[in-house]
């Protein structure tokens, strides 16, 4: 401020606003919770727009933008933006990229409320969705129409663990003039970057294994330049965008993130193969088990380790299914996934809930069904706690 003084309640406005001296290069980023910026003038404004600066949270946030550069890195796009979770990025994505008249082509095995966005959604406007099994790539061929505009999968199903081969996908699509749109989440840029595998767009929930630390609610969308755009305007009108603290913890916990997410993924690995070898468990759902459908194809498509999710099936006992939750010490159950614990989710309580029990059934979702989500627990605690628990049984 200038000389002009000013009196107390007016000076507690604007004293201490604005930093001064040099302190620009912290060694962590600083937290933008500030809900504007403020220009000197009309001119001042118009350079703004020019350089795409900042002026309003909702449209540019400096956290945003510098979690999204490191989005856009690991999943080795052109960019990224940053949504309020994981359902806004897929929501914004499918209308600002469908019209009415178009038509969806979607794997028939999702997360629950993807399906519903899909199957409740989606049809208000007009727009027409088949739901077929992508891991047959006849059936996904077989069902375009010559009004797909898109095709939308994930990288590794929830809950069933199925891998979709991208690059045969990838083509269909490509061949028909259609977009490729993939959740990654379950599999993180650690595993595969869809992009390179021949995907249009890349979604990650980083409410999940990217923050790792059960804290933070988020979304990314990663893609050309020219999709990102489409997506980013309707994005700012519907509002989907995070604050700039959450943006921030999302991206400290990112940093530890292949540290920790290559651990998830050898104590998968682990503990699948020993419930696979345990006769209380009817199945095993994960990539590493050699008898899954997809094993081969995950080998050639995955680095690293195959997905730090698993889901197994017990007898559809529910006063068994309970004991064996309250006997376990290491494992909880939660409403979510990808955090440094390992977690266990009942897909017939939660995230599939909605879904009726004969499409289920086609599924594969059980009652006893248990979706666990690896933590980076030492993994032979893991293994016996998982094996006295499942003492019920006996």
């Amino acid at each position: 401020m200038g000389e002009t003084k000013f009196s107390r309640a007016t000076e507690i406005l604007y004293q201490g606003a604005y930093v001064k001296g040099r302190a620009e290069r912290p060694e962590t980023p600083p937290i933008y919770l500030t809900t504007a910026f403020n220009v000197e003038d009309l001119d001042d404004l118009l350079s703004v727009y020019e350089v795409q600066g900042y002026t309003y949270n909702r449209t540019r946030n400096p956290n945003r933008n510098t979690l999204a550069e490191l989005i856009t890195y690991l999943e080795n796009g052109e960019e990224s933006i940053i949504f309020s979770s994981g359902m806004g990025a897929i929501s914004t994505s499918m209308l600002a990229l469908l019209d009415t008249g178009d038509h969806l082509l979607s794997d028939g095995t999702l997360y629950g409320e993807t399906i519903d966005l899909i199957a409740k959604v989606l049809p208000k406007y007009g727009i027409e969705i088949t739901f077929v099994d992508f891991t047959d790539p006849d059936a996904v061929k077989n069902a375009v129409k010559p009004n797909t505009k898109m095709l939308y999968t994930e990288t590794v199903s929830n809950p069933m663990i199925t891998v979709v081969d991208i690059e045969t996908v990838a083509e269909i699509a490509h061949a028909n003039n259609a977009l490729l749109v993939v959740d990654n989440t379950f599999t993180t840029s650690r595993v595969i970057r869809p992009l390179e595998k021949g995907a249009d767009i890349s979604i990650n929930s980083l409410t999940k294994f990217a923050n790792g630390h059960s804290d933070a609610v988020a979304g990314a969308l990663t893609g050309s330049r020219e999709l990102v755009k489409k997506i980013y305007d309707l994005q700012v009108l519907l509002g989907s965008t995070i604050d700039g603290f959450t943006a921030w913890l999302v991206q400290r916990g990112m940093r530890t993130m292949d540290l920790r997410v290559q651990k998830q993924l050898d104590n998968a690995n682990k503990l699948a193969q020993a419930l696979e070898a345990d006769p209380r468990v009817i199945k095993v759902h994960h990539p590493s088990i050699a008898t899954h459908p997809q094993h081969e194809l995950a080998k050639q498509l995955f680095e690293n380790g195959y997905c730090g999710m698993l889901s197994f099936e017990m007898p559809d006992d529910r006063t068994k299914i309970n004991a064996f939750m309250r006997k376990l010490n290491t494992a909880h159950y939660a409403m979510t996934l990808g955090g440094y614990r390992t977690s266990l989710s009942h897909p017939v309580s939660s995230s599939h809930y909605s879904i009726p029990e004969a499409e289920r059934q086609k599924m594969g979702i059980t009652f006893g069904l248990m979706r666990v989500s690896i933590g980076i627990e030492d993994p032979d605690d893991l293994i016996a706690d998982f094996r006295q628990a499942l003492d019920v049984f006996d």
